[in-house]
């Protein structure tokens, strides 16, 4: 049951993303024209220390009109190693540097509609270096009982998918 892409054309195009048009053929027969959206990769970071606490942003999405718990996160840079996107990331909007990332999971929030893939990393610790760089990304910084997670995702605050995903992974592997 694949579907098959004949032709794929740009139909808009910015610095943070193109929208193009498919002409797909369906197992069937059938043609569809689809859109899709073409996204730079993102890259996630955040540190667990050894109170198994985790290292969140609060901050509010004027997208949906929503605050949530999220980790440092943003585009790769072209010609940026992913990595080094996640430890730059977690600099600029918490004020503390990573010590060796590790790769946690990558995920594609929307592959029905976009080709985004955020990759996610953490590390074991993270050094202060002061006040971030990236303030106004979010309210305020804290380190969150790693314990508290499964609740708080629950209770909705922690609405994005790439972060609930990741921080799931993390409290299996810190707390099992």
């Amino acid at each position: 049951m694949q579907w098959t892409k004949l032709s794929e054309q740009t139909v808009y195009e910015n610095r943070w993303f193109r929208v193009n048009l498919a002409d797909v053929k369906l197992p069937d027969g059938r043609h569809l024209d689809h859109f899709l959206i073409r996204l730079r990769p993102v890259a996630v970071a955040t540190a667990v220390n050894s109170a198994n606490e985790v290292l969140m942003l609060w901050r509010h999405r004027f997208i949906t009109d929503s605050w949530g718990w999220e980790l440092a996160a943003g585009v790769v840079e072209d010609g940026e190693d992913i990595e080094t996107a996640a430890a730059r990331e977690m600099e600029e909007e918490t004020g503390w540097r990573p010590g060796p990332l590790r790769h946690l999971l990558t995920v594609e929030p929307s592959n029905g509609l976009t080709d985004a893939r955020h990759h996610l990393y953490w590390a074991e610790d993270a050094t202060y270096i002061g006040h971030p760089e990236d303030d106004f990304e979010s309210s305020r910084r804290e380190w969150v009982p790693l314990k508290l997670v499964p609740d708080m995702i629950a209770r909705g605050e922690i609405p994005a998918a790439n972060m609930t995903a990741g921080l799931l992974m993390l409290h299996h592997l810190r707390l099992g």
